[in-house]
């Protein structure tokens, strides 16, 4: 079987963050099948400008090569003020022109329920760039006010089993992606 490769990244960037730290957690859950590799370079890419188109920095080169290489994206991002964080948000602005998440599996994470609305947006923003979102691999997490690192997030039983399932859906959509593609 075919390893299957995934990218995970954080709308945070906070050394810290509940969003890293749940995605560090998907990454401990994940049966050997699958790869996770964590994109920790947002705070590097530089403002979004269309004037660069040709000849981009390569900060922003390397993020489409590891999304291009990925066979599927996962995003955990905070809410700030309603929405999805600017760092975040100038990250996806680099590749819509360029089409990397153009049919790539994604999912979204959301670590704090009360997140409603970047969630909403971050999905809205990923189906108007024409991403593969998967809605089932797509879960909100009842982290609250818990306060865990990721073995901690891995270690609790009702956010493991979701992160699991999670990973599951994921996984299918993945390999149904991948047959679509190859009977294209």
């Amino acid at each position: 079987m075919e390893r299957i490769h995934i990218l995970a990244i954080s709308g945070s960037l906070r050394r810290v963050s509940s969003n890293g730290r749940l995605l560090r957690a998907l990454a401990a859950l994940a049966p050997e099948d699958l790869a996770i590799e964590f994109y920790d370079e947002l705070g590097e890419l530089p403002h979004f400008n269309p004037d660069l188109e040709g000849s981009e920095p390569p900060s922003v080169l390397e993020l489409r090569r590891r999304i291009r290489e990925a066979d599927g994206v996962v995003i955990s991002s905070p809410e700030y003020a309603h929405g999805v964080p600017g760092a975040m948000k100038n990250a996806l602005d680099w590749v819509v022109g360029s089409g990397e998440l153009v049919s790539k599996p994604v999912a979204v994470l959301n670590a704090s329920p009360m997140a409603a609305h970047a969630d909403a947006s971050l999905r809205e923003t990923l189906t108007v760039m024409s991403a593969r979102l998967s809605p089932e691999a797509s879960v909100r997490m009842p982290l609250g006010a818990k306060n865990l690192d990721e073995a901690g997030l891995a270690a609790n039983p009702e956010i493991a089993e979701l992160l699991r399932g999670a990973l599951r859906a994921f996984a299918e959509a993945i390999k149904s992606a991948r047959k679509a593609s190859a009977a294209a």
